[in-house]
């Protein structure tokens, strides 16, 4: 009878090593982003960057790919969300040299590439905006959990339209699929903004975790 106690608490005591001894390996879990244990696939799709070249998900694999959408005549949240990323783009690149930054436009009939090119370039040299036509905008934009919607219909007396679309930022792994969402801060009558420092805290933990 004793040598089946004996036994007993000698399984459980190595079940729990175990357990204890892969939580621990695992390294601590990003705090603030909504975080893929298992990465989400990104199908297939094809774009334009700003300098007229083709991309597609071969350029996302390598690369950690901070990914979130926008346009150029967007008032508000766009350039604060690039200004914020230019600012701890180099505490990204110290964590993870093959980082990238990618504005993906939701207003194709604006955002030409000549366009793209001038406005991504005032935030960094470094950083790469796309477009495409709703055709490939609207599949992607399911694909990565995010969502846009043209105003069309509430145009201006001088033609301007805004466009509706998510303040997140996707967080994207050199396998080329989605590791993580960083969701916005919400505080009535402020901007909806991912908070740069939360943003290099979760990389860190992401980019470990990745390498285990």
């Amino acid at each position: 009878m004793n040598k089946i106690i004996y036994v007993v608490v000698a399984v459980a005591a190595l079940i729990t090593g175990v357990l204890m001894f892969s939580q621990f390996s695992q390294g601590p879990k990003p705090e603030y982003a909504l975080y893929y244990e298992t990465e989400r696939v990104i199908k297939p799709f094809k774009m334009t960057d700003h300098n007229d070249t083709s991309f597609t998900n071969e350029q996302l694999k390598g690369q950690w790919s901070w990914v979130f959408f926008g346009y150029t005549s967007c008032p508000d949240v766009c350039p604060t969300t690039l200004q914020e990323l230019n600012f701890v783009y180099d505490d990204m690149k110290a964590i993870a040299s093959n980082t990238q930054v990618i504005l993906v436009s939701v207003d194709p009939k604006r955002d030409t590439t000549e366009r793209l090119a001038g406005y991504i370039k005032y935030f960094n040299s470094e950083f790469i905006a796309l477009n495409s036509g709703h055709e490939v905008l609207f599949p992607f934009a399911r694909n990565l959990g995010l969502m846009y919607a043209i105003n069309d219909g509430e145009r201006s007396e001088d033609g301007m339209y805004t466009v509706d679309h998510s303040a997140s930022i996707v967080l994207i792994n050199p396998n080329g699929n989605i590791s993580a969402i960083f969701q916005p801060h919400q505080v009535l009558g402020k901007l909806p903004t991912v908070e740069g420092d939360k943003l290099v805290s979760d990389f860190s933990k992401i980019v470990a975790l990745n390498i285990k």
